[in-house]
């Protein structure tokens, strides 16, 4: 048997003990385990009670919310694991685990694989409608003007990169109505394979949203080529697709481009060595290299130098698509609808 009192933070001993005896009638844990990866501000533990393994997540205390969470209500679609405890006001949560292996072991080429994430996305974007709904717009303004106000990286390319993004800002349709229930944060680290079925877990960037923001997040980790582009755009939309839903999709892979770099320069400015300065040079940088760096265990997300990269990489990656035909032609679209 594990003595939480070694494991847990001091204030959190209590709340745990609370929640685990409310959720399995028993404050006796096997097992409990430190689950690393994560790069949210929680800190997520495997835990072992009664023979079955669990996660328990610790956040900050919040407010009680007057309906089901977003996560609860995925879980009551079979989307995210189980729910077994929850208390937003002690920041404490009890969820199945899940046994994950990796998805590309069964789903073994991209036509075996992008349809089943699009199918993945499908079931999240049906739904019932999230408590919640933020604006879009506002979020990425917001993360650019912490990132200008920052002045950790400067120079002709950012200023160039910005005055593409106003454009979009100007002429993307934020407002449009058809809105549906988000994840937000659809990277690989967010989505669990047992061997058959895809789940989905960390629910806490979702709201209300433009589809477009899932598809363009999944496609930037999953999406290289044109063919695998038709492949999953094909399997989400159907023969219902036409020009306007590529543009959006294409522009909305710029924009989820510029959020997840911002994003990793917030950390990468909270975890800068000292006396460390950013280097701004964004000559040479491929995104494949340093995924690959990545893969390999040559560079971790969780480290300054994987977090200064990656987000470059993604800048570079959007540089290169908002400078080619293709962003002018997607853009024409998105003015004349």
């Amino acid at each position: 048997m594990k003595n939480l009192n070694n494991t847990l933070p001091a204030e959190k001993l209590t709340v745990v003990e609370n929640a685990i005896q409310n959720a399995f009638n028993t404050t006796t844990v096997e097992d409990i385990i430190l689950l690393a990866g994560g790069l949210s501000a929680s800190v997520v533990f495997k835990i072992v009670v009664n023979g079955q393994q669990y996660v328990l997540k610790l956040d900050s205390p919040g407010i009680a919310p007057k309906k089901y969470t977003c996560m609860e209500i995925a879980a009551n679609e079979g989307i995210a694991p189980p729910v077994y405890y929850l208390n937003k006001e002690d920041g404490v949560s009890i969820t199945g685990f899940i046994n994950n292996m990796p998805i590309q072991a069964v789903f073994t080429t991209p036509d075996m694989l992008l349809p089943q994430l699009a199918k993945t996305i499908r079931r999240i974007h049906a739904l019932p409608p999230f408590p919640v709904e933020n604006s879009l717009v506002n979020t990425v303004d917001g993360l650019i003007a912490q990132f200008k106000a920052s002045c950790m990286l400067e120079g002709a390319f950012f200023d160039k990169l910005f005055a593409y993004y106003g454009e979009i800002r100007k002429y993307y349709p934020w407002e449009d109505a058809d809105k549906v229930s988000g994840h937000n944060d659809l990277n690989p680290n967010n989505m669990v394979f047992d061997g058959e079925k895809i789940w989905v877990i960390d629910w806490d960037a979702a709201f209300i949203n433009d589809r477009y923001v899932d598809l363009a997040i999944m496609a930037n980790f999953y999406v290289t080529t044109d063919d695998q582009e038709s492949i999953f755009l094909n399997a989400y939309f159907g023969d219902s697709i036409n020009d306007y839903n590529r543009a959006r999709f294409f522009v909305m892979r710029q924009v989820c481009r510029i959020v997840y770099a911002m994003l990793m320069f917030k950390l990468a400015d909270n975890t800068k060595p000292t006396d460390t300065r950013h280097n701004p040079d964004m000559q040479n940088i491929s995104l494949n290299r340093i995924k690959e760096m990545l893969r390999a265990g040559k560079l971790s997300l969780a480290s300054y130098d994987g977090q200064l990269l990656f987000g470059k990489g993604m800048l570079t990656e959007a540089m290169n698509d908002l400078q080619s035909s293709r962003f002018a032609f997607s853009m024409d679209q998105l003015k004349n609808e």
